[in-house]
């Protein structure tokens, strides 16, 4: 008669998975964690950066060329500009009265001084505004350029005079979509019946890049 100790039908004997195995399963657990999740996170990024991506492009399809052009002129306090007791030259209160009395956007990204004119520039995603201050009489002439959604994307996408804040969010995207590829690729490779037919994709995909470079690209 078989003793129940040496039946190896019983639960006794039964192999234990090994701590290896285990924590492949949990690594893939993770992965599979962390690409759905980050994919949702990221699914207005991807769909942001695929819009704008047609629209610069092709800029002219839906208006992304258009702008508005506006002309206006004004005084200012002589003082700000050419004050000869300090020889100073007040840029705050310059760039804050042109931003109230006209509704300026943007951030300074100019102001250039010479003996007898003064030069701002505000820019902002597709805006831009430039003042030209005489300084001996204090009058000065305004130029506005406004253009629509379309290009306010394009800005954005490219990041053009859209502040630090805007970079960071950039950055941030990037790095969210890095993660989700690799997650995505780790998934394929613990997928043993798609691993080899994934990779090869993967590869194939890169060398028709490569060759759309090569042969397209001047």
């Amino acid at each position: 008669m078989t003793s129940i100790k040496n039946n190896p039908a019983t639960p006794n004997n039964k192999k234990k998975p090994s701590k290896n195995g285990g924590t492949k399963k949990e690594f893939a657990k993770f992965s599979r964690w962390l690409h759905i999740y980050l994919s949702m996170v990221s699914f207005a990024i991807v769909l942001f950066f695929s819009v704008t991506g047609l629209t610069l492009n092709h800029p002219s399809w839906l208006g992304g060329e258009e702008q508005l052009n506006t002309k206006d002129s004004g005084n200012l306090n002589v003082a700000w500009v050419n004050n000869p007791d300090t020889n100073k030259i007040a840029k705050l209160e310059v760039v804050e009265f042109l931003r109230k009395k006209h509704a300026l956007k943007g951030a300074v990204s100019e102001f250039r001084i010479d003996e007898a004119e003064i030069t701002v520039t505000l820019k902002g995603p597709a805006y831009a505004a430039d003042a030209f201050i005489d300084r001996e009489s204090g009058k000065y002439e305004l130029s506005e350029i406004k253009m629509g959604v379309v290009a306010l994307m394009n800005d954005l996408h490219k990041g053009r005079d859209s502040g630090k804040g805007w970079s960071w969010i950039i950055d941030i995207s990037a790095v969210f979509l890095i993660i989700v590829s690799l997650s995505g690729l780790i998934l394929l490779l613990f997928i043993k019946k798609k691993r080899i037919a994934g990779i090869a994709t993967a590869i194939i995909g890169l060398i028709i890049c490569y060759l759309i470079y090569v042969i397209f690209v001047p």
